[in-house]
C-alpha cells in the first residue's frame, strides 16, 4: 500500500493546550456515571469544550475527535503513513501530474438516509476553498485555487492550477464531507458552531450536547462499515485530570488519558494503552514582543532550558518519550538532525544576555491549567530560566483562550507559550505554522526566506533535492529560536476492562480511537 502523508483535514495545527471548562454539575455527573456501567454505553473522558464543532474549522483534538465520529473523509492516513479508503475506493493521477481522479463509493448513505455523490463533495472542497472561512490553504497553489469538478454522479477531479507534490499528496486526504442538501443554506462557514443538527456518513449520530459537560451520540444505521456494537457514547468533558482518574477508578467512565506516572494508581480494573502520535510538544516564542525580538535573546532562553528533566518529569522514561531538536517529529521522514539542538549551556545563555545587553529580563508564560504535562514544563521553566536571572510569570489558564489570544495580529500578551502540535509528514503541512502571514503562525514570525523555501519545497518534484529545501528550511527555523520542541511524547489511553477491541479499533493521532464503532462491551 503506498505511503502517503497524515494530513488533519482542516487542521492548521493542533492544540493541545485544550480548553479549561467547568466541573460538571452532580445531576449530570450521576447520570453519566450510570450510563458507563450500561451495557450499551461507552463514555470517555474528554479536557474540555471543542472551539469548533464545524467540519470547516475545526483544528482542535475534541473538535476533531466529534468530527471523526458523525462524518468521514475521502482517505484516511494511517499512523504509518499508508492509505486507507473511506468514501474513496480508488484514486489516480494524470500523468502530467495535474489532475487527480477520485472514484467515489456508491453504496454510502448519509444518516438521513439520502444518498452520498459527487456533489457533497464538491460542495464540501468548494467551502472550503474560499479564505474567508479561515482554513483553505491546502487547497491554493500561490494565488490559484485547487479546482475540484464533478465528472459523473461517483467521480470526482482536483485540477491543479501547477504541478505541487504537497497537494498531491494531501488534497483527497483527511478532509470531513459534508452533505449538500443539509448545508446547501448555510451562508457563513467561517464560525465555530453551524446551528444544524449534523448528518453525516460516519459510526455515530449526535444526539445531545451540554455545553461544558458532555457529548451524547447514539449509533447511525445507515453507517457503511456496519452500525456499532456499542449503541451510545457519551464524550464527558473532565478538565481536572486527577477527577478523570477517580471517576476511572469508580467506574463512571470507561476511558480517559492519563500521563504515565498515573497507570500504577488506577489498579487492574483499566488496560494502559501506549501509542505513537508523532507529536512536537513546544514552548513557542512571540517575536512580536520587544524583549524578543533580538534572536540572541531567544537563543539565550533555548540554551538555559533542560528538556530531558521536563520529560522525566512528566513521562518517566523515554519509553514514554523522545526528545525532538527539529519542528519535525523524530519519525518523520523528512527530519534532520543536523540543527543546534540547543543542549543546555547556562554560560553560553548568560553571554548570550550580556552581548544583547539584556537584565532583569521578565516573561510572561501562557499554558493551559488543565494539561498536568503542561503545568509541569511550565514550573520547570521558570526555575531554569531563573538561573540565568531571567523571571517568568506563570500565566496558566483556558488553553483555548490562549491560542485565540495568540492568533491575534500583533498580540503581545504572552512572550512565551507551550503547545503542540500533529501536522504529518510532509513538511509543506507546517507551512501554516512557520510561514510569514499564516493563521497558526503564533511565533508571529515573519522571514522571507522561510516562505521561498516553503514554496520551493512544496513544487519540486525530485525527493532528494525536495529533501535538501527542507533540511535547509529546518536549520533556518531552528537558528532564529523561535520554538523549543521540547517532547515527541506516547499518548497513553487507559480504557475500563469490559471494554474490548480497543485495538481493533484503530488507536490513531488527534482522534484517539478511528472508529469507536468496532469497540465492544464484554
Amino acid at each position: 500500500m503506498k505511503k502517503r502523508n497524515w494530513f488533519i483535514g482542516v487542521l492548521s495545527v493542533v492544540v493541545l493546550a485544550l480548553a479549561a471548562c467547568s466541573t460538571p454539575s452532580s445531576n449530570t455527573t450521576q447520570e453519566t456515571s450510570s450510563k458507563a456501567q450500561s451495557n450499551s454505553v461507552f463514555t470517555y473522558a474528554i479536557s474540555g469544550e471543542p472551539s469548533s464543532t464545524n467540519p470547516i474549522t475545526t483544528s482542535d483534538r475534541w473538535g476533531l475527535t466529534i468530527t471523526n465520529m458523525i462524518f468521514s473523509p475521502l482517505i484516511r492516513i494511517e499512523g504509518d503513513g499508508s492509505q486507507k479508503f473511506e468514501l474513496a475506493k480508488s484514486i489516480e493521477t494524470s500523468q502530467d501530474g495535474l489532475v487527480l481522479t477520485v472514484h467515489l463509493r456508491q453504496d454510502v448513505k448519509w444518516s438521513d438516509g439520502q444518498a452520498f455523490t459527487a456533489d457533497d463533495v464538491v460542495f464540501t472542497y468548494e467551502q472550503k476553498a474560499k479564505k474567508e472561512n479561515g482554513n483553505a490553504k491546502s487547497m491554493w497553489i500561490g494565488d490559484e485555487a485547487i479546482q475540484v469538478v464533478k465528472v459523473d454522479d461517483y467521480t470526482v477531479e482536483f485540477r491543479l492550477p501547477t504541478v505541487s507534490a504537497a497537494a498531491l499528496e494531501n488534497v483527497a486526504t483527511e478532509i470531513y464531507i459534508m452533505p449538500k442538501h443539509i448545508y446547501k443554506d448555510v451562508k457563513d462557514f467561517s464560525v465555530s458552531d453551524l446551528g444544524i443538527t449534523p448528518v453525516g456518513t460516519g459510526p455515530y449520530k449526535l444526539k445531545e450536547h451540554v455545553r461544558g459537560e458532555y457529548f451524547q451520540f447514539e449509533a447511525n444505521e445507515h453507517y457503511y462499515g456496519g452500525k456499532a456494537a456499542i449503541n451510545t457514547v457519551v464524550l464527558r468533558i473532565i478538565n481536572s485530570t486527577d477527577t478523570a482518574k477517580l471517576a476511572l477508578q469508580k467506574g463512571e467512565i470507561d476511558a480517559a488519558v492519563v500521563l504515565p506516572s498515573d497507570i500504577s494508581e488506577l489498579g487492574s480494573q483499566v488496560t494502559p494503552y501506549a501509542y505513537s502520535e508523532n507529536r512536537i510538544g513546544y514552548m513557542g516564542l512571540n517575536t512580536k514582543t520587544t524583549e524578543l525580538s533580538d534572536k540572541r535573546v531567544r537563543q539565550a532562553i533555548l540554551y538555559a532550558l533542560n528538556k530531558d528533566d521536563m520529560n522525566k518529569a512528566a513521562y518517566l522514561s523515554t519509553e514514554y518519550y523522545t526528545n525532538p531538536y527539529s519542528i519535525l517529529p523524530p519519525n518523520n521522514p523528512f527530519v534532520t538532525n543536523d540543527v543546534e539542538k540547543y543542549e543546555t549551556n547556562v554560560e553560553k545563555s548568560k553571554a548570550l544576555l550580556a552581548e544583547a545587553g539584556v537584565t532583569n529580563l521578565t516573561l510572561r508564560l501562557g499554558y493551559s491549567a488543565s494539561d498536568a504535562a503542561q503545568t509541569l514544563q511550565a514550573t520547570l521553566i521558570q526555575q531554569q530560566l531563573q538561573q540565568v536571572g531571567i523571571t517568568v510569570e506563570l500565566a496558566g489558564g483556558d488553553g483555548t483562550a490562549l491560542f485565540t489570544e495568540l492568533r491575534k495580529k500583533g498580540s503581545t500578551q504572552y512572550h512565551l507559550f507551550l503547545g503542540g502540535y500533529i501536522m504529518g509528514n510532509d513538511p509543506d503541512l507546517y507551512s501554516v505554522l512557520f510561514a510569514p502571514g499564516q493563521r497558526s503562525n503564533y511565533f508571529q514570525f515573519d522571514s522571507q526566506e522561510v516562505a521561498k523555501l516553503f514554496q520551493d519545497g512544496a513544487t519540486e518534484l525530485d525527493p532528494a533535492k525536495r529533501k535538501e529545501i527542507y533540511n535547509t528550511l529546518q536549520q533556518t527555523i531552528v537558528d532564529n529560536a523561535i520554538i523549543y520542541p521540547i517532547v515527541d511524547n506516547r499518548r497513553v489511553l487507559v480504557v475500563n476492562n469490559r471494554i474490548g477491541n480497543v485495538e481493533k479499533a484503530g488507536l490513531i493521532p488527534i482522534y484517539t480511537l478511528e472508529d469507536m464503532s468496532k469497540l465492544i462491551i464484554k
